[in-house]
């Protein structure tokens, strides 16, 4: 065999030799679903599967999911630099390394254990050190069949055929040396040199006496000869047969080698042929249809600085959301029990926030009674004595419209109206979009801050708030119904720091104005709800946060504060139908 052969034998053998995966870990963020978003989860790159725990230390444990690598295909998002996508079937995985690089070295090892997952290790051939030793016939045999048993490759059994070769030539050599000198020493015979010499020697020319002379000196020379080239045939024909049977055993190999190497290729012919016309799938449907599947809850279809769901689709999702809430409150307020109604909040006490309580409580009863200007203010709604008026502010992109209302209730106080819009043992039932609300801090009876978590209403990202709330009496004159006003104002507390559990604070300015009229009873009867009217001024100041659409935004709030202040009045009415009346 050629010096070239040999070489291409070598090559082929080490591209075919296994390859030790790389194995790469650490944690991501994983989008988990709608309501708890994006988590961080501890990820196993090994040997052609990604599997995902929900930490490091419970790797002992079976994993949370897996997606083998062979068929799937890793997209890095389009303007998040650090998020990745890992897509299999219909199966999808939102990932977000915590730097680029941290990307690009997920998607590098991704793409290369996908690479080597395609053939995997199932048409490999290790290739081992040699054993073999001829030293005898016994041993020649013995190690052939050794290295049979042993899986050898190509190039250690070409060595081995080519030291039986060598032994075998050396066998040749011998024989040929032997068998030449039998051939000299007959044709010396034949040409009758032996007949003259031993003529003239002994002088006679019998017959006889020359068979004679003949054979006495034919023995000396040719005993001389094959002593000279004597061989043991037992020993040849020994080692003659182990070495035949180590070239039969070392071509058996080969051709067992060479029909495994033949199966792997077939086999990874097969898996080419069918990517290929995977490829050619993708490609047609591509050319017809350039957008991308659409997963519905993925990070890319809720709200953000990136998504893809329209205004549109955006508004229509709240609206069904915000509809399932409303009938939820619903039923829940038809399981209410009447309410306690307990007593005023006492006098003002002094505490941390008592100057900027004053402050914002001022500017509230300075300015919202105010007349709008019909140049600024935007009628939005109108129904019978509610009206409901906007004036569109935005600030880096962010919805700040103030909003203002103005609604008169026939049967119910102010006093009793704030009371239910304040106190937080009752907020559960006539807000139906809150999740959790918890006083973090009683400042003073007439002053509490609140903590609350807002449901989350898909597409949007779920939010909370933080706020001081303050009730107030506000005197007027002698025969008039004294005005009530509460006053919603965000602020921080250390208790509930903004961004925690990856929420969007809401900032907010919210004041509840409601003043009384009574109407004097005829023929001197008492007062009767009947003879009561209240006039509520609502007036919000909202910052959401987030990067909802505008356009949603207020399509929503157009929708919603109507709602609420009908849901709410009716609330208040219900609970205080069978009460005395609180003035």
């Amino acid at each position: 065999m050629t010096d070239d052969h040999v070489s291409h034998l070598s090559d082929d053998e080490s591209s075919d030799e296994d390859v030790h995966f790389g194995e790469l870990q650490g944690t991501l963020s994983k989008w988990t679903n709608y309501l708890h978003g994006w988590q961080d989860r501890f990820f196993v790159l090994k040997e052609g599967t990604l599997s995902y725990y929900k930490s490091e230390t419970e790797t002992h444990y079976d994993c949370r999911g897996a997606i083998s690598l062979q068929r799937a295909s890793f997209v890095p998002h389009e303007f998040d630099d650090c998020r990745f996508d890992v897509r299999c079937n219909d199966s999808v995985w939102y990932l977000r390394a915590s730097s680029v690089e941290g990307r690009h070295r997920w998607i590098e090892m991704l793409e290369i254990q996908k690479a080597e997952s395609g053939y995997g290790s199932e048409g490999s051939l290790q290739r081992h050190g040699s054993m073999l030793s001829i030293t005898s016939g016994t041993n020649l045999s013995l190690a052939s069949t050794g290295s049979f048993k042993k899986g050898r490759g190509l190039r250690e059994k070409l060595s081995e055929l080519e030291t039986f070769r060598d032994i075998v030539c050396r066998q040749v050599d011998t024989l040929q040396a032997y068998f030449d000198t039998c051939a000299a020493t007959a044709s010396y015979l034949e040409d009758g040199a032996l007949d003259d010499e031993a003529g003239d020697e002994s002088g006679s020319n019998s017959p006889d006496d020359k068979r004679r002379n003949r054979a006495a000196t034919l023995v000396p020379l040719v005993s001389s000869a094959h002593a000279l080239n004597a061989i043991d045939f037992k020993g040849e024909a020994i080692t003659f047969k182990a070495t035949t049977g180590g070239i039969i055993a070392c071509l058996s190999h080969c051709l067992d080698l060479m029909n495994q190497r033949e199966e792997a290729w077939r086999r990874r012919l097969d898996k080419e042929v069918e990517r290929r016309k995977k490829m050619e799938d993708t490609l047609r449907l591509l050319s017809h249809e350039k957008t991308h599947p659409v997963f519905l809850g993925g990070p890319d279809y809720e709200e953000g600085p990136y998504s893809r769901i329209t205004d549109e689709e955006f508004f229509d999702a709240l609206d069904a959301a915000l509809d399932k809430l409303d009938q939820e409150q619903v039923d829940k307020n038809s399981l209410t029990s009447p309410i306690h109604m307990p007593d005023s909040p006492g006098p003002l006490i002094v505490h941390r926030l008592s100057e900027e309580v004053e402050r914002v409580v001022q500017e509230h009863l300075k300015y919202d009674k105010m007349d709008l200007d019909e140049g600024v203010w935007e009628l939005i709604h109108s129904e019978g004595e509610m009206k409901v008026y906007r004036r569109e502010v935005e600030k880096d992109g962010v919805v700040l419209d103030p909003l203002k209302a103005v609604h008169v209730v026939k049967g119910i106080t102010g006093h009793e109206l704030c009371h239910y819009f304040f106190d937080p043992s009752v907020r559960m039932q006539w807000e139906g979009t809150l999740e959790t609300t918890a006083v973090i801090e009683a400042l003073a009876d007439d002053t509490l801050v609140f903590h609350q978590v807002h449901k989350r209403v898909w597409p949007a990202t779920q939010r909370d708030a933080c706020f001081w709330s303050h009730i107030r009496c506000v005197a007027k004159g002698d025969d008039d119904q004294p005005d009530w006003i509460v006053v919603n104002c965000s602020t921080e507390h250390p208790t509930a720091p903004a961004g925690g559990n990856k929420l969007v604070r809401v900032v907010v300015n919210i004041a509840f104005h409601v003043e009384t009229t009574v109407e004097p009873p005829a023929n001197g009867k008492d007062i009767s709800r009947d003879n009561i009217t209240c006039k509520i001024t609502y007036v919000a100041n909202v910052n959401p946060g987030g990067w909802a659409p505008a356009s949603v935004l207020r399509a929503v709030c157009k929708r919603e504060y109507p709602k609420f202040l009908k849901r709410f009045t009716q609330y208040v009415k219900e609970q205080t139908d069978s009460k005395a009346i609180l003035f």
